[in-house]
């Protein structure tokens, strides 16, 4: 008994420790910001004005505005950057009036905009939404045609991108669209060697409200005084009944793990203080859950707390303009029960840098799509991705005649007139 005596209040001690330190962390992280310094530093303050130029196909509202105005919710929902990119090139002076002086053309389709009553997109009407798109700009203008979509850019920001649908297994079986298969997809879905995300595309943020987490915010000096922080869910009973299919097992790993872990603040429970308790937190956890991303990275990034990405290999956004392995920690899904004791094990220089670096205004600009835009953010960091892939080279262009996509492959169904 004696002994577990002493366990409990070594326990104790290493939380008051981790505590004091994060004191300590806090201060130091609010008194310095540190330049991002290198290439990724450069890439990610680059001004695409004046480097690309973006023609935006008119197409009947049918295919965006009236979808929106039947369910305002896809404003606010995680999948929103594809209506919020179509209003910024709008008025962006990237826009050209004059198609044969563009560089890329843009298609605004919003196929993430048909909710359940929960909320939650379902995909099933969108291939035959983006094929009737894809028609009409090929019947209409002549710019599809000549290049088959390899000069144009479809935003798609469904949980596997242009594979439309939510289940891995049944969009792996999809696969990519194949109408879209020349054209350069902008996607929050970015895991290495998947079907679902083709080379060329651009990995983006999810879309996170910037006026909502603006009210959030706590005074700069307030203690860090959580070690690791995470809400959210462990088990998707509903959709895995059976467990170990949901985020692969990781998060159910973290809960058997570190539930009574005095160093874990983990709940299901979704408290209205959720912004400011991850302002008080170190380490803020952001497993993978049905699909490898969620906006967990966006708000970590956003309120200085050290994302801990747990999710095999993740494309994350912007990866060639954020320097993520230095402000984040990246643990194997295998290694999930020994996360105390890499986390802990971190040296105290090391965190700050991350801290120092987190606290740069730019690295937060990149993660948001702000209403109006600005400078060197989400949406600037698209058209940057996109100006760094000029010139087209000689492939993009097709000979007179020459064919490169197959119109009837896919499911049956997505053939059907939408």
């Amino acid at each position: 008994m004696r002994n577990w005596t002493w366990v409990f209040l070594l326990v104790i001690f290493l939380a008051v420790l981790v505590r004091i330190e994060a004191w300590k962390f806090s201060r130091a992280h609010h008194e310095h910001t540190e330049r991002i310094s290198g290439s990724a530093g450069d890439v990610l303050e680059d001004d695409p004005v004046g480097r690309l130029k973006v023609f935006v196909y008119e197409l009947p509202s049918k295919y965006n505005k009236k979808i929106l105005q039947k369910d305002p919710r896809c404003l606010t929902h995680m999948f929103a950057a594809e209506i919020y990119m179509h209003r910024f090139l709008l008025s962006s002076p990237v826009r050209t009036l004059n198609p044969e002086e563009a560089d890329w053309f843009y298609t605004p389709v919003y196929t993430t905009c048909d909710l359940t009553p929960n909320g939650l997109p379902l995909p099933f009407k969108s291939p035959r939404m983006m094929r009737s798109a894809i028609q009409l700009i090929s019947s209409n203008w002549p710019y599809w045609n000549r290049t088959e979509g390899a000069d144009h850019f479809f935003i798609v920001p469904h949980d596997f991108g242009a594979c439309f649908h939510y289940q891995e297994e049944k969009a792996i079986e999809r696969g990519i669209l194949p109408l879209l298969q020349r054209a350069t997809l902008v996607q929050t879905f970015g895991q290495r060697n998947h079907v679902c995300l083709k080379d060329g595309s651009i990995t983006i943020p999810p879309y996170a409200p910037p006026q909502k987490m603006q009210t959030h915010l706590i005074p700069p000096n307030t203690p860090r005084s959580i070690f690791v922080y995470f809400r959210g869910l462990f088990y998707d009973v509903g959709n895995d009944p059976e467990g170990g299919y949901y985020a692969r097992g990781a998060r159910a790993s973290v809960w058997e793990n570190f539930k009574d872990n005095p160093l874990f603040d983990i709940s299901t429970e979704h408290p209205t203080t959720y912004y400011e308790d991850m302002q008080r937190a170190i380490f803020c956890l952001c497993p993978l859950g049905w699909a490898p991303w969620s906006p967990r990275l966006v708000e970590a990034v956003i309120f200085g707390c050290i994302p801990v990405i747990i999710a095999d290999d993740i494309v994350l956004p912007f990866a060639d303009a954020i320097p993520w392995e230095d402000i984040g920690v990246f643990v194997d899904e295998k290694d999930v029960p020994k996360l105390d004791t890499i986390l802990t094990s971190i040296p105290t220089d090391v965190i700050l840098r991350k801290q120092r670096l987190l606290a740069n205004p730019s690295m937060k600009q990149a993660m948001l799509f702000p209403q109006p835009a600005q400078p060197g953010d989400a949406f600037h960091q698209i058209l940057n991705g996109l100006a760094r892939k000029l010139p087209h080279d000689k492939g993009t262009y097709l000979r007179p005649g020459e064919k490169a996509l197959n119109w009837t492959a896919g499911p049956v169904g997505d053939l059907k007139p939408w």
